[in-house]
Order: C-alpha cells, then structure tokens, then sequence
C-alpha cells in the first residue's frame, strides 16, 4: 500500500486520540498529490461512534454537532474549525432526485473506509490517507486521475442522486484544470437542477469566478454540462447573440462571434487584471460579477442597423437593459455583500456605466470637470474598477491576456488625478441636517432639494462647505420662501 509523506497541524493530537481509526480525505488528500497542499482539512474516524467521538474531542476544543445522520463534527482548536465525520452512505428517495437536500445520509461507523469513499463525486477525490501510518487507500484509482488530469465519476449514479455535483464539475475543471470525462456530460444533461438550493448554486458560481486561474473555463463547463440554462437563463441567452465581427473578432472554437465568447474572455480578462493591480479583494467579487453581466442586455437590444456604409450589429441601451437583468438574476441567486463590500449595489453601478469611460476618452478634447465629476458620482466613487471593467472589455476581443491597464484606462485614471476628483472629493456638502436647519422639513421636497445641490455641486458651482450652504440658502429662499428661517 503507497503512503503520503506529509504533515499538518494537529496531526499528532488525531493520531493520539484515535490511533488507526482517523484518515484526512477527499479534497485534502487529492491537493497533496497534485504537490499543492491546502490549509482545510477534513478528517474520517471509523469503527467509533458518534458519542464517543465526541466524548474524546470533547477535552481538547470546542465541538459542534452537525447532525447525528450526517455524523459530522466541527471540531475548533485554537481558531482552526475541522471537520470531523463518519463513514456514511448517501441515498436518494426516489429514481428522481430535486435537489441536494433530498439526499439521505446515513452515518455507520463500522462502514469500511472504502465504502465512504465510494459514495463521493469523482474518483480524485474518493482518496484517504490514513494519518498513523500515511497509507493511502485508493479504491478506485483516483491518483491514475489526478497524473491525467481528468475528472471521472466514481459511480455511475452520482449525478442523478446529487445534482449539485454538475457544478462541481465545471468547478474543478476550472480551479484544477482537469478534462471531464466525456462520459459525464449526457448523463449530466438530463438532470433536473431546479431542486438545489441557490445558496449552494450561488457558493460553487463564487467559487468558479474567485478560485479559478481562468473562470472562463468554469463557466463553459456549466454551459456544455446543461446547467447555465436552467441556473443562468440571462447569460445561456448570450450564446445564441452574435456581435458585429469587425469591432469582435473573438470567436468561440467553432467560428461563433457570439456575446458568450466576448463575455467568457472578458471575465478572465478581469480577473488577471484585478489581481496586476492589487484590487481590493473584498471588491473582487463585484468586479467579476459585472464583466459576467456587462453584456447580459444585448439579448434584448441587439439588431442590424445599416451605418457606416454597411450592415452592422448594434445594440443600444444594452447597458441599462443589463443592469435590469442583472438585478433579476441577483435577486434570484441571493447576490448581496461579500466580506464587507455591497457586492450587488457596486455590480449593478460598473454595469451601468460600462461604456462611460470609453465615451469619456472618446470625447477626451472637449471634456470638462463636470463630466469626471459625474462619472465619478455614478460609480459611487469606484471609478478605478470602473476603469478596469473598460479596460477588460476591450481586451476581451482577444485571448491575448491582458498585461495591464491599457491606454484609455491609463489616460481615464490620469485625468481623474489631474482634475483632483476622488470619492472624498465627491462627497455631497449638503445633507438633510443641514436642510433641517433651513426649516426644509424631511420627505419628498427636502430630497429634491438635495438632488438638486448635488447636482450643483458635480457641475461646479461650488466646491467648499461655506459655498454649498450659501447656494442652499438661495435654493431654499427660492423653491420654499415661506419656510426660510429668519
């Protein structure tokens, strides 16, 4: 029997608790053999019952109880959580399965080892290492695999008793970068997705989009395995749009110059320039999810017009149209904050204002404050990834990866400087507070009133804090007289 020679926190604590009995499996064991160990650790303690389990760790950390069927443990010593299972045996109900939480698991803990391993999704990751002694158990030959870079089922009834492994597919042929076996994609195709819960569906789309060296190829997985249609209808409509081949010519393997081959490339265009320039981790995510939805609208604003001396395809106002769609599918999918930042509402913003900053380099000679002022106010101040949402944009026409801003971000983001605009610079000087000292009571006229200053001050009327309440005196004097306290 092979063995694993490797070491991780705590290892010598397990061994001594549980002797032979206590393996690490799955993803853990499957990244060790691919020579890029991960920190998160799952561990299996057979022939032991769940109180007794329980009962040992119990002295040693902090331990919550998952579920007896499941016969999971989190286990938590000194700010590291592990999770700590039975073997068990998953069942569905029924031929027909709706979704992950259908499954029936069943902890038994005088289950072999290899039986556990049996129900997992694919053979990489059907792996434990036995950690008192390092032997690897490998049933079914999930290091042959993991050196062929390939992702097989390690039985035939996987995917129709967990749908939620179809993503998982597409996600770890994308952050591993492993084939799937051709065999999985018509069996895929048949199961019904509309069971899972979006949370799980909303996790593993994440995950594609932050894990994944490429997350082009995550989302082309989902599009080939049958689960973009039912999970991401806004974006399956983009592989039937074609774009105008002179300012696209990126195409997909067969020659379509479709909206999804412009889309799939401008993602991982983002993403390769989000990580050159440092861009805030927490906002990560909300770039990745406008380069995804930034073209979402030209399925519904797509048509030939003739210009230029020839028939073109345009689509306008698919900026706006995007946002709405993408506001629907946000909705859907629970889309909300991440790690601080309102991914949604700053999503929806770089959507919106996609094109602005092509448009202000476009029209770079005539331009004046006033129009960074307002491109800086409709970004809510993040017009650097606005810049960056552009600029992967552009260099989605091509496979070339992007080797850093290019010359019209470069420019947008100089100019900004140049004309001292930021997000401190664009804080509005008049508040309600301010209003209410005027005698301007709180409701529809008093926001009115403020839209109105802030307007004023975005185009330059006035800049300081003594000038923005001498312009609210006049407009109080002039839209509410009666009111104006004396």
């Amino acid at each position: 029997m092979p063995k694993l020679a490797h070491d991780f926190r705590d290892r010598g604590l397990y061994v001594r608790l549980f002797g032979g009995d206590v393996y690490a499996v799955g993803g853990f064991v499957r990244d060790i053999l691919r020579r890029k160990p991960s920190e998160e650790v799952d561990l299996l303690v057979a022939r032991r019952p769940l109180d007794e389990i329980v009962r040992i760790l119990e002295p040693k950390g902090k331990v919550d109880l998952v579920g007896k069927s499941f016969g999971v443990i989190k286990f938590t010593r000194a700010g590291r959580t592990v999770d700590i299972a039975l073997p068990r045996t998953d069942r569905a109900p029924a031929k027909t399965v709706r979704g992950h939480k259908d499954i029936r698991a069943q902890s038994d803990p005088m289950l072999p080892v290899e039986e556990d391993l049996r129900r997992r999704d694919f053979r990489c990751n059907s792996l434990a290492w036995r950690l008192s002694d390092g032997a690897l158990i490998d049933p079914f030959d999930g290091r042959r695999d993991i050196r062929e870079k390939i992702l097989r089922l390690t039985n035939s009834s996987a995917f129709p008793e967990d749908p939620l492994r179809i993503l998982r597919a597409a996600r770890f042929a994308s952050v591993l970068g492993f084939e799937i076996d051709p065999e999985i994609y018509p069996v895929a195709r048949t199961v019904d997705l509309s069971g899972l819960s979006v949370e799980r569906v909303t996790e593993e789309l994440y995950k594609i989009l932050l894990c994944s060296p490429r997350p082009s190829r995550g989302l082309e997985e989902l599009f080939r395995l049958g689960a973009l249609r039912p999970l991401l209808p806004e974006l399956y409509a983009l592989t039937l749009v074609i774009q105008d081949s002179v300012f696209h010519p990126e195409k997909d393997d067969f020659g379509h110059h479709t909206v999804w081959a412009h889309t799939k490339i401008t993602v991982d265009q983002a993403k390769r320039l989000a990580e050159k320039l440092g861009i805030d981790p927490a906002k990560r995510p909300a770039l990745l999810w406008a380069a995804l939805f930034h073209d979402a609208g030209k399925a519904e604003t797509t048509h030939w017009e003739y210009k230029r001396g020839r028939m073109a395809v345009t689509s306008a106002g698919h900026d706006t149209a995007g946002e709405r769609l993408a506001l629907r599918a946000f909705d859907r999918l629970k889309i909300y904050s991440w790690n601080g930042a309102d991914v949604r509402e700053l999503a929806l913003r770089l959507i919106r204002t996609h094109h602005r900053a092509a448009e202000l380099w476009q029209n770079r000679e005539v331009l004046t404050k006033k129009a960074f002022n307002r491109f800086a106010a409709d970004t809510a101040g993040e017009f650097e990834l606005a810049a960056v949402l552009d600029a992967a944009d552009r260099a989605g026409r091509s496979d070339r990866p992007a080797a850093g801003l290019d010359r019209e971000a470069r420019w947008l983001l100089q100019a900004m400087r140049d004309q001292n605009v930021s997000k401190e610079t664009i804080r509005p000087l008049v508040l309600g507070r301010d209003l209410l000292k005027l005698n301007v009571a709180p409701g529809p006229a008093m926001g009115k009133l403020l839209k109105e200053l802030y307007g004023r001050q975005l185009d330059g009327e006035f800049d300081t804090r003594a000038g923005a309440l001498n312009a609210a005196r006049r407009l109080v004097r002039t839209e509410h007289p009666a009111k104006e306290r004396s």
